[in-house]
């Protein structure tokens, strides 16, 4: 089964994982004209609302936010609004402008509250170096409260590479590696450009090589996930993860760990 989901460039979802192909990892990202809403509803899962751009008001039973957003680009050197919504939490989010808003799923246990992340309670941070470098922004990290879901958001330059070197986080084997799913909403500036993911494990019983294109997810089950920007495009993705226990450590290709000498 290919692990390249293709986005929609019609309709309000643009594109969605399919229910049941991850056991822990869930996603949809959808677009909204001024004026539209969207429904959700957690269930029994752990939500993360993560605005991608636009404005718009959140509202459900005990809170709502109003006049959130404050970037009309992923592109933009800004983080994020996003909202944490915990089981059994109906929700509905009212478009004030033209958006683009993500809606990003784990299980979920009951003892959590609602809460509205602004951008200045995400984390930013600079990775690697040289044709390596990268920007994290932290949306929902594990050092922040939830039972499983974890979101980061990742900008890179034209020409350079990301989730690299390779590395892997399919093993339950802490402190040294967590078993986390994962999945990868690409957008590209310009929008006509395209992305190469390659997904592959030891022993090759997963080996996909993708042409991504704006819009389009990656699924990531297990196994090295690295990408690679061609000259002349920017690179933005969003990562969903979520596994048994919330935690990110993760283990380096050891034919290519050589590269974090250099």
């Amino acid at each position: 089964m290919s692990l390249l989901v293709k986005s929609s460039k019609r309709g309000q979802t643009m594109v969605a994982l399919e229910p049941g192909r991850l056991e822990y990892v869930g996603f949809a990202a959808y677009r909204l004209s001024q004026g539209e809403s969207l429904p959700v509803s957690a269930g029994d899962q752990e939500l993360c609302l993560v605005l991608l751009s636009g404005r718009v008001n959140i509202e459900g039973e005990g809170f709502n936010w109003q006049n959130l957003g404050d970037r009309q680009s992923v592109f933009e050197d800004k983080s994020p609004f996003a909202a944490y919504l915990p089981p059994g939490t109906d929700a509905r989010v009212s478009a004030l402008s033209d958006v683009q808003i993500a809606v990003c799923a784990a299980p979920g246990v009951q003892g959590y509250e609602p809460r509205l992340i602004r951008p200045e309670d995400c984390k930013r941070s600079v990775r690697g170096k040289g044709a390596n470098t990268r920007y994290v922004c932290d949306i929902l990290p594990d050092s922040e409260p939830a039972h499983s879901l974890l979101v980061v958001e990742v900008r890179t330059p034209s020409g350079h590479s990301s989730s690299y070197p390779p590395h892997k986080h399919d093993t339950d084997d802490l402190p040294h590696q967590s078993f986390l799913e994962e999945t990868y909403y690409h957008r590209i500036n310009p929008p006509q450009g395209f992305v190469f993911q390659r997904v592959y494990t030891d022993d090759r019983s997963i080996d996909q090589a993708m042409a991504v294109e704006n819009s389009d997810l990656v699924v990531v089950p297990k196994g090295y996930h690295p990408v690679s920007v061609p000259y002349g495009y920017e690179s933005y993705y969003l990562n969903v993860m979520a596994g048994p226990k919330r935690a990110w450590h993760f283990h380096n290709d050891p034919q290519h760990s050589w590269l974090l000498d250099l």
